[in-house]
């Protein structure tokens, strides 16, 4: 299991971490079409990272949430790393 402050642009990582914030959902225009978009940050013991939702994901999950992200994707957008559960990997939240 990596610590958020071990993540590397470009690799697959697991993690657990809490939702400290989610922003507001924006619209946006991809290639399916539009959806909604919200940015969640993600925090443990070693920093932060952003998570992007995408649609019907916005709902699933609120400030608070302790997830496990498995098999997830590392990427660098506007110079910030981001994780995103990618192609094979899952979400499950965590009980306390």
């Amino acid at each position: 299991m990596a610590t958020i402050a071990s993540l590397k642009a470009n690799s697959s990582a697991t993690i657990e971490a809490t939702i400290s914030a989610i922003s507001p959902p924006r619209r946006v225009s991809t290639q399916r079409g539009e959806t909604d978009v919200a940015d969640a940050t993600l925090k443990d013991e070693t920093g932060t990272v952003q998570w992007t939702l995408w649609g019907d994901e916005i709902r699933q999950y609120s400030v608070g949430q302790k997830i496990k992200i498995s098999d997830g994707w590392v990427k660098e957008f506007r110079g910030k790393l981001q994780i995103s559960k990618g192609r094979g990997g899952t979400v499950t939240v965590q009980s306390d």
